[in-house]
């Protein structure tokens, strides 16, 4: 993708992943240079990718699940590193754990934002850790993909790399392709799947239930903790709860305590919500038996990527 734009957002755009970038009103020169670029894209025989991980297994299986004989892969184990490489070298993609011997992942990003760097590369962020908002939020000021490192997270690490290097799907080994085909599928685990949805909102529960039902799953309400642990035991084939922290009665936390005593539930994935996002609260929900942890206001993309985290391969309970 190549901008021609009004609007002067060149690092924006560029950040964001696009190869170029022009400033209306566009020559006939500057479109002749547009499509060159573009042309060089498509042609490109190798690409380039940095990865900046100080963990040598991690560094090792990332190159083993994105390398190809078009991909050159530069791997090192600090910011200092890749910023010397940045000054000198332009990537097509680059892959950062945010957790670095010689600065933050966050630092890093600024910094390749205030220096002198060849060009910035669409940045794929990598990491381990929970987020909070606001570190999500300042991540996103550089990079519009953040993967938590956890069982399902390669098969998106290769989808957005693909992305990134603009590959042609189809001349991948199967058994990539198997894995694109997994990650770029998973909304059809929506479809037909049964949610509980535990809050004394009445507002938060319609539009959570206009929301997930559009995305085809079947949703039960329940107001409050005691009336959540009934209808499990009238319908304890819920494939997920979606349990609100605050309320009346019994609260989210003891609901999810109870649940987790009763043996047909020990393995039901529980995404506890609630109004604050403070490091406690997620200890607590965690502590609780929550599986997962969202603060509100719910933003509905990560709610569906939790969704889709925790849906697929479950066993239906009976």
């Amino acid at each position: 993708m190549h901008i021609v734009s009004a609007n002067d957002r060149a690092d924006a755009a560029l950040q964001l992943g696009a190869v170029g970038y022009v400033i209306k009103p566009a020559t006939r020169e500057r479109l002749r240079q547009v499509f060159e670029t573009l042309e060089g894209k498509f042609t490109q025989k190798l690409k380039r990718v940095l990865l900046v991980e100080d963990d040598e297994r991690q560094r090792a299986s990332v190159v083993a699940l994105i390398g190809d004989d078009d991909v050159d892969i530069t791997a090192v184990a600090s910011g200092t590193e890749a910023l010397a490489l940045l000054r000198a070298a332009v990537y097509d993609c680059m892959i950062i754990d945010l957790k670095l011997p010689d600065m933050q992942g966050h630092e890093l990003l600024r910094r390749m934002a205030a220096e002198e760097i060849c060009s910035f590369p669409p940045v794929i962020v990598y990491t381990g850790r929970n987020l909070t908002r606001s570190e999500e939020a300042e991540l996103l000021k550089y990079s519009r993909s953040i993967i938590i490192k956890g069982a399902r997270s390669p098969e998106r690490l290769l989808d957005e790399v693909t992305l990134f290097l603009h590959k042609v799907e189809s001349q991948m080994s199967a058994e990539r392709q198997s894995m694109l085909k997994t990650v770029r599928g998973r909304d059809r685990v929506f479809e037909g799947r049964r949610i509980l949805l535990v809050d004394d909102d009445v507002r938060n529960i319609f539009s959570l239930t206009s929301a997930l039902e559009q995305k085809g799953l079947a949703v039960e309400v329940a107001r409050d903790g005691a009336e959540a642990l009934a209808k499990l035991d009238q319908m304890p084939d819920m494939d997920l709860v979606l349990m609100d922290v605050m309320m009346p009665g019994m609260d989210g936390l003891e609901a999810t305590r109870r649940l987790r005593a009763d043996p047909r539930f020990t393995k039901l994935p529980v995404i506890a919500i609630t109004a604050k996002a403070m490091k406690d609260d997620q200890e607590q929900c965690m502590r609780a038996g929550a599986s997962d942890y969202l603060a509100k206001p719910i933003d509905l993309d990560r709610l569906y990527s939790l969704l889709r985290v925790w849906m697929p391969g479950l066993e239906r309970l009976a």
